[in-house]
């Protein structure tokens, strides 16, 4: 399964948390890894890496370059800094330096596939599209599918063929927006959650408490909209909007202090709960919590 012949050789360009969790996940399908970051220490970064993870390290190789990295590849997975200023430069060289069938994917966050290719000619945008994981994408299944608008429909389906061959679940979203989907739900709850803790209801610790008591085990099972189906009776959804409806449009949402001054409470109660940083203990433990549900969790029917 390590030849090249067998699986398609990935290029990760970006050798950062995500990046290297891309390139186990990668690797641990047998497709060859080729890793570029400009960062000074990426030798040690990559032989750390393979010496953590020994039954991949025969196939993780430390490119010397883009083009490099590139070379023969069916695949890129992107995923250097979230601004455009590094991502566009990329893009610029990946034009001209990767394989005419490959399909270049970038892990950005929050920035469209469109405004990346800007400039560049229509060969070089039919072949970008997002493929955003969420943290760390060895791990979690989903993949955000986010073609750019001159992105080919073969590039999204090679890319959904691309992912489930590793298990992912990708989800291909019917246009742009900032943030994709799962940012702007995950921000949306932030938001909510600062305004609880600066307006005293509620510490930091506490509402961590509740929502991985509560909304965190159900969106494990189901998500927001099946979860409310389920709960309104014969009726579903329409059910129980019909009910609890009135009551959720009468709840006040406000706008938090998301500036440093407002923020900094915040900061310090999130400190005192769980340290300075977030440890290597406390990872650890979330992704065994997560392995866990996802090993228990059975397949979708659809």
């Amino acid at each position: 399964m390590s030849s090249e012949s067998v699986r398609p050789v990935v290029a990760v360009i970006g050798a950062g948390t995500i990046g290297l969790s891309w390139a186990r996940l990668f690797a641990s399908h047998g497709h060859p890894v080729r890793i570029f970051d400009p960062r000074p220490d990426l030798d040690r970064v990559v032989q750390d890496f393979a010496a953590e993870h020994r039954d991949l390290a025969a196939l993780i190789t430390r490119a010397e370059s883009v083009v490099d990295a590139v070379r023969g590849a069916g695949f890129v997975q992107e995923s250097t800094p979230e601004t455009l200023e590094v991502k566009r430069p990329l893009m610029a060289e990946l034009a001209t330096a990767v394989p005419p069938d490959a399909v270049v994917l970038s892990s950005s966050s929050t920035l469209p596939a469109s405004r990346m290719v800007e400039g560049l000619p229509d060969q070089m945008a039919a072949r970008l599209l997002i493929g955003h994981p969420f943290n760390p994408p060895h791990l979690m299944p989903l993949v955000e599918v986010v073609p750019g608008e001159r992105t080919a429909p073969e590039s999204v389906d090679r890319a959904l063929t691309f992912y489930r061959s590793l298990g992912r679940e990708p989800v291909v979203l019917h246009r742009e927006a900032t943030g994709f989907v799962g940012n702007r739900l995950q921000n949306a709850v932030l938001r909510e959650a600062v305004h609880l803790v600066q307006s005293g209801v509620v510490s930091p610790a506490d509402l961590d408490t509740l929502v991985t008591n509560s909304l965190g085990l159900r969106w494990a099972a189901v998500g927001p909209f099946e979860g409310m189906h389920l709960g309104g009776g014969p009726s579903g959804f329409r059910g129980f909007m019909e009910h609890i409806g009135p009551s959720f449009a009468a709840i006040d949402l406000h706008e938090p202090d998301l500036s440093a001054e407002g923020m900094e409470p915040v900061f310090q109660q999130v400190e005192e709960a769980y340290g300075p940083h977030g440890s290597a203990a406390s990872a650890e433990r979330r992704d065994r919590i997560q392995a866990d549900i996802l090993e228990r969790r059975p397949p979708r029917s659809n």
